[in-house]
Parts: structure tokens; sequence; C-alpha cells
């Protein structure tokens, strides 16, 4: 082993021991590493092949109690690092220190690692697939396997870590019929293995339903959001169940706590090891735990870091997580679990007489507010039970809040969307305006 790799290996202790001397009371230090192999398609055919690696070091400490933070990627000159961190400290107010106590623990690793030749495969079957049914379509996909590895040292004691490896995939299939475009896209995330006959099936499920163009209703109508569009509405509701927008008071529901905030059919649950994603403890070193935020419709707890909990009074959930290794921790969601329905789908479907699919959309979320009016990328109108064609030209506008206390029924095909595990749903109380 060259010495270079020695001292990457025993580098978080090093800049400790350098902190403490430069006169820092406390410090902890943040590793992040990733190795990815994505396989790009474009135009139906294997484009190219990558191997990307990432690394990079976080400091943040104490000096005066005034907090610095610095950060290297690739090789770090550790006292570098550290006079870096010293002095944006003097440029900061002096805070409490929230550092996570002595605990020394490295978790199993999760995920199992998928040759290059595999994903090569997969995609190849799920392209095969798509123009099997209409060789006019043009895919593009990528698929991925990412091995990422965090560290986390303190001056306390704690020393913990984990690696997760997970297998992601999108594929998109575009049609042009004259001056008609139609692109349809979906993807996956799981554990060793995708599947790509399903994938291909959603999106020739979704052809099937554009084959034709309908009008778009117009009015309130039930909206059905399918597993992938349905995020946008989480996105509102986990901005409201912040424990720091509770403080600033922006969050709605600030003072509605054991009090219904949503139709009784939502529960809403955190689980650190479900799923494609796992994540033992947070970016402050607290163990994670389940947690379900919403029972039946009732507000039952608001997430929070080490600081965020001790304004609060409640203490942290272990929900402190950076957005980025130059952040600082905030509170944040992972692994969010929408409790589903009983009803497929196609039974969701058959459920209306009258209103719309949204399974694509153009623009961004709703934010705390609520109020969101979005464009319909791909949509589908429904009339008695069925689906009759694509709509276009065609608005959704509401308020989030409004929508999950009209919740009508939630599906039983919930999946992954980054790492919330949603079924579709049906909504009321949203409008829709569009042109023939």
């Amino acid at each position: 082993m060259g010495s270079d790799e020695l001292n990457q290996d025993t580098l978080a202790e090093q800049l400790l021991d350098l902190a403490a001397r430069s006169g820092a009371e406390a410090a902890e230090v943040f590793q992040s590493r990733s190795l990815s192999r994505p396989v790009f398609f474009e135009a139906n055919r294997l484009k190219q092949l990558e191997s990307a690696q990432a690394e990079g070091t976080a400091l943040r400490l104490w000096n005066g109690g005034r907090p610095g933070l610095a950060v290297a990627y690739g090789p770090v000159d550790p006292q570098a690092l550290v006079d870096r961190a010293v002095a944006l400290s003097q440029l900061n107010e002096p805070e409490i220190i929230e550092l996570a106590e002595s605990n020394k623990q490295h978790y199993p690793d999760l995920g199992e690692s998928v040759p290059v030749e595999q994903l090569v495969e997969w995609g190849r079957q799920a392209i095969a697939l798509v123009r099997d049914a209409n060789p006019d379509l043009l895919c593009t996909a990528e698929w991925e396997c990412e091995a990422e590895t965090t560290r986390l040292i303190n001056s306390r004691g704690l020393d913990c870590g984990y690696t997760d490896t997970t297998l992601s995939c999108y594929l998109s299939a575009e049609w042009v019929r004259g001056d008609d475009f139609l692109s349809i896209s979906d993807g996956q995330t799981q554990r060793g293995s995708l599947d790509p006959e399903t994938l291909a099936n959603q999106i020739l499920q979704r052809l099937d339903w554009a084959m034709d163009n309908a009008l778009p209703p117009v009015g309130k109508v039930p909206i059905l959001f399918t597993s992938k569009a349905a995020d946008m509405l989480w996105g509102t509701v986990q901005a409201a169940l912040n424990g720091k927008q509770v403080i600033e008071g922006a969050s709605p529901w600030s003072d509605r706590l054991n009090q219904p905030v949503t139709s009784e059919l939502l529960t809403l649950s955190q689980h650190p090891t479900e799923g494609p994603f796992s994540c033992p403890f947070d970016d402050e070193g607290t163990p994670t735990r389940p947690i379900t935020f919403i029972d039946g419709g009732i507000l039952q707890l608001f997430y929070t870091d080490r600081t965020t909990g001790r304004a609060l009074g409640s203490g942290t959930t272990g929900n402190g997580f950076r957005a980025g290794l130059g952040s600082y921790p905030t509170p944040g969601l992972f692994n969010i679990l929408i409790q589903q329905g009983t009803r497929s789908l196609p039974e969701l479907i058959a459920t209306l007489e009258d209103g719309l699919i949204v399974d694509q959309m153009l623009g961004g979320g709703a934010g705390i507010s609520g109020e969101f009016s979005i464009n319909v990328d791909l949509g589908y109108r429904v009339k008695n039970g069925q689906v009759t064609g694509r709509v276009k030209d065609t608005m959704v506008s509401g308020n989030v809040y409004t929508a999950l206390k009209q919740l009508i029924e939630l599906g039983s095909d919930a999946d992954w969307n980054g790492s919330c595990y949603t079924p579709s749903l049906i909504v009321g109380g949203l409008s829709v305006t569009g042109r023939a």
C-alpha cells in the first residue's frame, strides 16, 4: 500500500488531531466516496459506457464556539483544510455545538454490484420489447450501478460508516406522427436486479393509451395521479412536516399536532431499511428509526435535526442531512412510504366516470404554500371507466392540502420514485383547464 493511500485511510483521524492542535474545541469529518458505472443508449443503440468515481471530505469545527466548514474533493492536504475551516469560523457567530456522542459502529454493506455486461443486456432487452410493439419508436436509456460509502467521525468518539449499492434505470420512447410529438418515460430503482420487461410494459401501456387524442375535461373532476406523478404532492407534505418550517412559522401544520391534516385514508411513514436505499444514521451521526408522521390523516410528529429539535423541544428525530458536502446539516426526509390501498391502477381507472390521469408534468412542485398550476406533459382522458385518449394543451391547478383532504382512493401499485414509495391515487378539489 502506497503512502498516499495510507494517508487517505487515516485522513479523518489526522484532521481531528490537527483541528484540536489548532485550538478547535470540537470537530467532525464527513467523508463520501462513490463509484458509478452508467450505460447509455441513444436512438435505440448502445452509445457509451462510463465509469465515474468521486471522493469528498468535509471538515466542520468549532473555534471559540464559531463554526467553520471546509470541503475538499479527491486528495486532501490535511493542514490546508484545517486552516481554511479555522479561517471561515472567524466569519460566523458562536453557536451551541451539536455533535453525536461516542458510538463506534460500521454497518453491514447493503446491495450487490452488477457487471456492466448485465446492464447492457437489460438495456437491450427493454428497447427490443418496446420496438417490437412499435418499430417507429426512438428509445433513449440509461442503466446504472452505483456504490456509495459514507463515514462520519467526530472528536467525541463517534465513528460510523456504511456502503450502499443501488441499481437504477431510465427509459424514454419518442414517437413523431406528423406534427404530433409524443415522449413517454419511466424508470426503476432497485437492489440486486432490474426488470426490463416490467419497464417496457409500463411504456407500452402508456403508448396504447396515447394512440388517440381526446378533449380534456373542464372544471373540477377527479384527478388520478400515477405513482410517478404523485411525488409532486408528497413534496409539499414533506415541506409541511419539516421542523425548520415550523420554527419559521411557514408550515400550515405548525399548530396541528395530533389533529387531522389530511383524509383519514393517508398514512405516511419513514423506514430506514426499506427499499433500494438504506440510511442507518443521518449526517449528524444520529441513528435513524422508523417513524410514522401521519397516521390515518392525524399529524403525529415533525422531523428534525439536532439544532431544530432543540429549538422545538422535541429533540432530533435522526433527520439531519446535508444537501451537499459544503452544506450544514438541515432537516430532511428519506425512504418515505405511503400506505397503499387495495385496487390496482386499472381498477382505479375503472372507478372514474369522468376524470383525468396525470402521468408526466411540466414545471416544478407546489412548495410549502401548496398552490400549484402545472402543464400536463402526458395525461389521459377517462370516461365511463375507460381511457379514451391522450389530452394536450391541458393544465391542472389547485392546492395540495385541499386535494389531500379530498383524497378519494389510494392504489395498490406503489413504486419507488426516488426515495419515496408511493402508489397512484385519486383526489378531488383540483381544476382542469384546456383547449380543443
